[in-house]
């Protein structure tokens, strides 16, 4: 383990006594650093004045700033101008909102780094995760350029003569995006991006703990937005707590809602839009294994698992939590990765070559310290990690040590196995059939990512065909976490079902209608029927 200190100490002397490391990223960002509160709600006009949400740095513990969330009359005006400025939107050209998403990428690259350290800063991951967090957000504002000229309907045969029959799809109208704090911008770039290439309007309700990466991105977005003639409430943004979302998630002005977050919220979210006959985007639990077969390339696979455990201190949705080796090669497998994690650079995440962040919040750290005790009280053998870093430099911030277990029991329906951990802890299992290892993937509740590693193709054929993965994503000699843009991205079972970013999920944006057209001088019914006097 290899310590990695912060490179500035210094303060500047103001309203909040902001380290000169903070300072100079907010105000690259043009959030001021000298204000006693932030206003946290935009519709076209900054302002909020309900309660007090505070940003805290979780490598240091320094409060980065205090936000005014808002109340629920400043929610039900939002909502309104969102409805206002959907109306506007929809009648503009599809091509011409790709000339907007075309602009947005242009000044979200031209502050992609910047952006990136202030996910670091105020989420904790990595400086390399926090840029490539923010590139997502370039990458799918890209994709839907094209998109927006190609968001086509169908034409279908009529058995009519004389007529045809059109699927047309159109904007349906304002898209509420809950987000969560692991993925502070490219959650909201998924949604937005694909959202308004349909016409939508969007009201963005992030995580209470990472309020200032959506300011900068919403101020970024704004002035875009301005610069067009178009409303700011394009993209609204609403920062507050329980109260907001729930306001978002009952209110009939909002008919799609996508919510990223725990199964147990995303339970309540999806029983509460549709009880409105609204639709759901649920992205849910992970809980994701990789199996390693003994023909794997262990130069690949050992790596591929390290990052998939280790990256954003297990705080990805598509982190590696249970790891199945072949039992030929889990003494040399385990070996090799242990002396990995062994080497592993641990600090502050601004700082190049850090590798392990802080967990984002100090109860984090408790869900941690909770799931590594009840390991040991099952009788789990520890390899490596188990506690906190007890490193001065680090006692600042939420630092735990990645874990490595290999608990007393693979039945998938014990706790340990069933349950996700949003934490850096890796459970390892023996197995010695194919089959076996892919009856323990699927049977846990969760099936959103999942890896294989071999290089027999009859393993392949197996594992991505109905005998094998059930989660939404199934990879071969890929690790579980890395998605790329331009597939659908989602999960199966109680991950929720939903599906963001490429594919088809642009599908869901929009409403559809079948429109059958008569052009003849006729006026047939259907399956012949007769129906004449």
């Amino acid at each position: 383990m290899i310590l990695l200190r912060h490179t500035v100490c210094g303060t500047l002397r103001g309203a909040r006594n902001l380290s000169t490391r903070a300072s100079a990223i907010l105000s690259a960002l043009d959030i001021p650093v000298g204000a006693a509160e932030l206003p946290g709600v935009y519709d076209g006009q900054w302002s909020g004045s309900g309660d007090v949400l505070e940003s805290v740095c979780p490598t240091t513990g320094e409060v980065l700033a205090r936000v005014r969330s808002a109340t629920p009359h400043e929610v039900h005006e939002a909502l309104g101008k969102s409805k206002e400025a959907y109306l506007h939107l929809r009648t503009v050209p599809a091509p011409k909102r790709g000339e907007l998403l075309r602009q947005i990428r242009e000044a979200l690259s031209a502050k992609r780094d910047v952006l990136g350290a202030l996910v670091s800063l105020e989420m904790g991951k990595i400086k390399t995760e926090g840029i490539g967090e923010v590139q997502e957000f370039v990458d799918i504002c890209d994709y839907a350029v094209g998109l927006s000229r190609m968001m086509n309907g169908r034409v279908v045969a009529s058995e009519r003569p004389g007529h045809t029959i059109l699927e047309v799809p159109n904007p349906i109208g304002v898209v509420g995006v809950l987000t969560a704090f692991n993925f502070p911008v490219a959650v909201y770039g998924w949604n937005f991006s694909l959202s308004v290439a349909a016409g939508n309007a969007n009201v963005w309700k992030p995580s209470p703990s990472t309020p200032l990466c959506s300011i900068a991105v919403t101020k970024i977005i704004a002035r875009v937005l301005e610069k067009n003639g178009l409303p700011g409430a394009v993209s609204t943004l609403i920062t507050g707590g329980k109260d907001v979302g729930e306001a978002i998630v009952a209110s009939r002005d909002v008919p799609l809602v996508s919510f990223t977050g725990s199964e147990a919220v995303g339970r309540v979210v999806g029983k509460a839009v549709q009880s409105r006959f609204g639709k759901s985007i649920l992205e849910l639990g992970g809980n994701n294994a990789s199996i390693v077969m003994p023909d794997a390339d262990m130069p690949l696979a050992v790596p591929a698992v390290f990052f998939g455990a280790i990256g954003t201190a297990g705080q990805r949705c598509t982190s590696t939590r249970r790891l199945y080796l072949h039992r030929a090669i889990a003494p040399k497998f385990l070996d090799t990765l242990q002396k990995l994690y062994a080497t592993i650079s641990v600090g502050d995440p601004l700082v190049d070559g850090t590798l392990l962040g802080p967990l984002h919040t100090h109860a984090a750290v408790g869900i941690y310290s909770d799931a590594v005790d009840r390991l040991r009280q099952s009788g789990a053998e520890i390899l490596t990690g188990g506690r906190k870093y007890d490193h001065a430099s680090l006692s600042q911030g939420n630092f735990v040590q990645p874990t490595i277990s290999v608990p007393k029991t693979t039945d998938p329906a014990d706790m340990i196995w069933s349950t996700e951990t949003f934490a850096p802890i890796l459970n390892v299992g023996l197995f010695d059939e194919l089959e076996q290892a892919i009856e323990w993937n699927n049977a846990v509740p969760q099936g959103l990512s999942s890896s294989l590693w071999t290089r027999d193709v009859r393993n392949v054929g197996k594992w991505i065909g109905p005998e094998g993965s059930d989660a939404g994503i199934v990879n071969v000699n890929v690790g579980t976490s890395g998605a790329e843009i331009g597939a659908a991205f989602g999960g199966n079972k109680s991950t929720g079902w939903g599906r963001e970013s490429g594919g088809d999920a642009w599908k869901q944006y929009v409403r559809w209608s079948a429109c059958t057209v008569n052009f003849s001088d006729a006026a047939p019914l259907a399956q012949g029927v007769d129906f004449s006097t």
